[in-house]
């Protein structure tokens, strides 16, 4: 295999958060040029729902992609107490709505009408299982008791090893895992349970949180992990095993909602993400296996058709710029003002080389 150069389907992110308006058309151009389709995550304000917002966010998305990028995105509902049982049936008629989302309330960005008693939603779970529409999880507790960084652990315990019990037909991702307690979980919780897993956090232990002083723009929910717990996410991801795969978290907010004195939750990575996990891959001498996480494990996961189209990588360092724009403002990516050591070969320079 050349390790200079990667010639791969082209990849899916199944995690992904674009926003609205302005910040939308701002980054979604990222995402474009790199993934045939996209996750979308349903935490707007006001939340997506129902069908109908779903379907009108996504066509906001698809009147904002550069002119000739082609981007599906697949969109997702948000959970919340009172959502009815019918909404899943239209939800899997649709063909536009591929999962449902659940967040605990208060745990991560626009989460405040999220789920507060798991046993209120039993139903619309059932309903999920019947009608074979993935539950999408962001695992954590928000019980201040539980110490940040046992979040995750906590929440397996207390929650997703009893809803697997009793819903044992129902098809969970278990989102952007940080821990190698989520990693042992997946593993062992059948065919119907995946995670996905992000560029961040496959790079990054929680010493970068404290890079340079406090890094603002290192914090995310699920926040960074010890050492012990990324080298057991880069195995995993690396693994060939098929319920891991791509899903980026990619969070834009602006600086001003970042560097302050109560910041926002997230990492941006949209603007470098596939080139971020070949180097995750390549630091562990697994660039063969980037193309099954990347382009392969979702798509069959979610019961979709591969991606037929081709996307080239090539061993190329580039300069992150410190900023990107976002809506009136700018958003600091990952790697800012720093060097990334794969690029993209776009359009002719692909077919020509």
């Amino acid at each position: 295999m050349n390790t200079d150069r990667l010639d791969i389907t082209r990849p899916d992110d199944w995690h992904l958060h674009l926003r609205d308006g302005a910040a939308l058309a701002s980054v979604v151009g990222h995402s474009a040029r790199r993934f045939a389709r996209a996750i979308v995550m349903p935490n707007l304000k006001p939340p997506v729902t129902t069908v109908a917002q779903a379907e009108a966010y996504r066509q906001r998305i698809l009147d904002c992609l550069p002119a000739g990028r082609h981007f599906e995105p697949l969109m997702t509902l948000y959970l919340t107490e009172a959502t009815p049982i019918e909404e899943i049936a239209r939800a899997k008629a649709s063909g536009r709505v591929f999962a449902v989302k659940y967040y605990p309330a208060g745990a991560t960005t626009n989460s405040q009408d999220g789920v507060r008693d798991l046993a209120k939603v039993y139903p619309v779970i059932e309903a999920m299982q019947q009608h074979e529409v993935p539950l999408l999880l962001h695992g954590e507790v928000t019980d201040p008791a539980v110490d940040i960084f046992d979040r995750e652990r906590v929440f397996i315990e207390r929650h997703l090893l009893p809803l697997r019990e009793r819903f044992p037909g129902l098809r969970m991702v278990l989102e952007h895992i940080t821990t190698r307690d989520a990693v042992d979980f997946v593993r062992q919780g059948g065919a119907g349970v995946a995670a996905t897993i992000t560029a961040h956090h496959l790079l990054l232990n929680r010493n970068a949180l404290f890079e340079g002083g406090v890094n603002p723009h290192h914090y995310c929910a699920p926040i960074l992990k010890r050492e012990v717990h990324r080298t057991a996410l880069l195995e995993a991801a690396t693994s060939g095993n098929p319920r891991f795969f791509l899903g980026t978290d990619s969070a834009p907010h602006v600086r001003e909602s970042k560097e302050n004195a109560c910041g926002c939750a997230g990492v941006y990575t949209a603007h470098a993400a596939i080139e971020l996990y070949a180097e995750a891959f390549d630091q562990v001498g697994r660039l063969d296996r980037l193309e099954a996480f990347a382009s392969f494990h979702g798509a069959d996961f979610y019961r979709l058709p591969r991606n037929t189209e081709r996307l080239v990588l090539e061993r190329r360092a580039w300069t992150v710029p410190a900023a990107y724009p976002l809506a009136a403002s700018t958003c600091v990516p990952m790697r800012a003002g720093k060097s990334i050591a794969w690029s993209i070969v776009d359009g002719e320079e692909a077919s020509s080389a």
